[in-house]
């Protein structure tokens, strides 16, 4: 019997297996931010030990930064957060992007465009959506603060070993609809928790079809499924996006990397715990409706009626629409919004600036719209300068901001204000996620756009 992409790396990565216990297995690469290290920093000095192999950690803040200016943080725990971050790393002999720095930017954003992931790799942190770097061809997993600790301490992390599953999608997509839409309609066919407990492989034609920052946009709403990881198998498309990157393999090196990570891929005999087959042409322009992002439909369709669900799940459907000033059976699109969100590890590369600007241009921001649109490092905010996108924008009446996690959770300024409806384009629409009492309802940039230019949830389809 042949072996899965996931076996395959987690097999070469096996330190030692416990009988009736978890793996310890080695960590390629950590990525550490301001929030979840600050603890595990404590527990080493508090141990009286040092990190094992920091030439193998990356950190950078990203959750508190303003997308403002950069030159302060007003609020005194992020401020602080972000401080102690820098402090660590300087005691630990950490290499460390600096908020404002050309380095930094979302972890997940910098990580894949600098060639810090690589296929076959193994990579945590302290972050659930660490998934995103599985679009390489990595195993990533987000982690809790005490295994934040052991990666430090040993490089190495006990884990129980997850299940794998495969999900093909096959086809090709329609006009207008994108890599965030094929995430949301999974998610709204799996439910949120239809994948707990295993590492998924996204497969078929479709899947081979997508850029780089497709891919990065599924992997990163993995864990919106409940999994523990998202990975695709490394081809000519990774390897070109790979290619000449910062911390690429260079020359003869680069040569030999590529013959490996060819043999990163699925055997044709590998069996997979489950397996599930998507069609493409199934798939129209996403919204979410309710608090969490399985809840979602075509956006030309309708929120479900009481009478469309088991009588099991209508109080659980009455509490997410009641939060969210919807009604059962109600239809979204037309209905006016107030922010709308372009980016965060989710859609803050430069392929989702190039879908918003090809909407946009040409027309012109509505009144009633506040707009945030914020890169995901400072390379992208170059490339939108680089590309003249940012006139675009800006002859449309948008203002393009500092690279920061912005709107995407409420840890830094930008916060929608309580009972204000937000189409985002971030990856999650928890209650008080973006601000205690907002709203949020997901999308993709093209659907984002349309509707920042209307001022209304509006199918991109018709612009």
């Amino acid at each position: 019997m042949g072996y899965s992409l996931f076996e395959k790396i987690w097999r070469g990565h096996v330190v030692q297996e416990i009988a009736d216990g978890p793996t310890q297995l080695y960590i390629d690469r950590l990525y550490a931010h301001e929030v979840t290290s600050p603890q595990a920093f404590d527990t080493l000095r508090d141990k009286g030990i040092g990190v094992f192999r920091p030439e193998r950690v990356i950190a950078m803040p990203d959750h508190n930064t303003p997308s403002d200016q950069q030159e302060y943080i007003s609020d005194p725990i992020g401020r602080k957060q972000v401080e102690t971050l820098q402090r660590n790393c300087e005691e630990f002999g950490i290499r460390h992007f600096a908020m404002g720095s050309k380095d930094n930017g979302i972890i997940h954003v910098v990580g894949p465009e600098k060639a810090l992931s690589l296929p076959g790799m193994t990579i945590v942190c302290g972050d659930s959506h660490t998934s995103t770097h599985g679009a390489v061809g990595a195993l990533a997993m987000g982690i809790g603060t005490s295994e934040v600790a052991e990666v430090l301490a040993s490089q190495c992390i006990l884990q129980q070993k997850p299940k794998s599953m495969r999900i093909n999608v096959e086809g090709q997509l329609q006009e207008g609809v994108t890599a965030k839409d094929v995430a949301l309609y999974l998610m709204a066919q799996m439910t949120t928790g239809g994948a707990t407990g295993y590492v998924v492989e996204y497969a078929g034609s479709t899947i081979r079809s997508l850029s780089m920052e497709g891919r990065l946009t599924l992997s990163n709403l993995s864990i919106e499924m409940g999994s523990r990881a998202g990975i695709i198998a490394p081809d000519e498309t990774t390897f070109a996006y790979l290619k000449g990157r910062e911390y690429a393999p260079k020359g003869e090196a680069w040569d030999k990397a590529v013959e490996a990570w060819r043999e990163l891929y699925s055997d044709e005999d590998a069996v997979f715990d489950k397996e599930l087959t998507f069609r493409a042409e199934d798939i129209k322009p996403r919204i979410t409706y309710g608090t969490n992002p399985g809840a979602g439909i075509a956006i030309d369709e309708n929120i479900p009626a009481l009478d469309d669900i088991a009588e099991a799940d209508r109080n659980g459907l009455l509490a997410q629409l009641d939060y969210m000033q919807f009604q059962p059976g109600e239809r979204l699109e037309g209905k006016a919004v107030d922010y709308c969100f372009l980016g965060a590890c989710t859609n803050g590369r430069i392929e989702d600036f190039r879908a918003f600007a090809s909407v946009v241009k040409g027309r012109k921001k509505a009144e009633n719209v506040v707009a945030w649109l914020v890169p995901g490092s400072w390379l992208v905010r170059q490339q939108i300068i680089d590309e003249g996108i940012d006139k675009v924008l800006a002859d449309a009446g948008f203002e393009l901001r500092l690279p920061s996690c912005s709107a995407c959770l409420a840890m830094n300024p930008d916060k929608v204000p309580a009972g204000k409806l937000a189409i985002s384009t971030s990856n999650r629409n928890f209650v008080g996620r973006q601000g205690p009492g907002a709203r949020t309802v997901l999308a993709s940039p093209l659907t984002v756009a349309a509707s920042a230019v209307t001022g209304v949830i509006t199918d991109p389809r018709k612009l």
